[in-house]
């Protein structure tokens, strides 16, 4: 029935707007829905198409620091004041990140797409998820934007493109990658999300191309239209929450998190 389908996007839309932004893996609990679920895979496209949402919803949330960033950074090109060099240095710092996700992606597209529905491994890469998140559970940092280097932003890109292994979470890589390197928690957030914006934009603009060329799209369009909608105003919310929570520095409710299901996953695949 068409409202049982119309029901199933919803619900992925839904965990794919509130896992995206904290640290436990977006991609990875989709599948964990669908297999647990018994819901019909949409493919990556899907995936690709529904995390274009929760680009809105980040852009939207920190659109005053990017607007102050890229007015800092036209600022400075025009005139070279010292007083806007920490913006312009953070736009150039946000694209080396990019830069080895980006060919990681280009290169191990087919492997990523092999591994991603194989449910073991996304237990697997919550539980790492959840050890990272237990070590620096209490690192405040001092590092502000004036003291990023270029080595540290390169381990942070790194950081990004270890993510790529299904089930680990980017957020959760790159946050704990800036916060060992001592950044302030705020900056290790706000970059990590900034980090998001290119690479999402990227994947997104390159999916819509398979999306309207998909002989069924008509069919699909309603579907993908309450996805997105839910996964927009779920990630909006939940990016919400995660700032309170890097705030409070209680970074150590989702490592628990992250260990329940990786162990729980893990449990039920040996005893079935």
């Amino acid at each position: 029935m068409q409202i049982v389908e119309w029901v199933q996007y919803l619900i992925l839309g839904l965990i794919q707007g509130i896992t995206e932004p904290i640290p436990v893996s977006s991609s990875g609990h989709l599948v964990l829905v669908q297999y647990f679920l018994g819901l019909e895979s949409k493919g990556l496209t899907f995936e690709v198409f529904v995390n274009f949402a929760s680009l809105f919803a980040v852009i939207f949330i920190y659109r005053k620091d990017l607007l102050r960033l890229i007015s800092g950074a036209l600022k400075y090109i025009q005139t070279k004041s010292p007083e806007h060099e920490n913006d312009f240095r953070f736009w150039v710092y946000l694209v080396i990140a990019t830069v080895p996700a980006a060919i990681a992606g280009l290169l191990l597209e087919d492997w990523i797409s092999t591994q991603s529905g194989k449910v073991s491994i996304i237990a697997i890469a919550l539980l790492l998820t959840g050890v990272a998140l237990f070590v620096i559970r209490k690192l405040k940092g001092t590092k502000t934007e004036s003291q990023m280097t270029l080595k540290a932003v390169i381990i942070v890109g790194l950081a990004q493109m270890v993510a790529l292994m299904p089930g680990i979470s980017r957020s959760g890589a790159t946050i704990v990658a800036a916060m060992g390197l001592g950044w302030t928690r705020e900056l290790a957030l706000r970059f990590s999300f900034f980090l998001y914006i290119p690479v999402s934009l990227g994947s997104g603009i390159l999916a819509l191309n398979d999306v309207f060329n998909d002989p069924y799209f008509s069919d699909k369009a309603f579907g993908y239209g309450i996805a997105f909608v839910a996964s927009l105003f779920a990630s909006y919310f939940a990016l919400k929450i995660f700032i309170n929570i890097m705030k409070s520095g209680k970074l150590i409710y989702f490592s628990i998190y992250c260990f329940v299901v990786g162990f729980g996953v893990l449990g039920y695949l040996a005893l079935s």
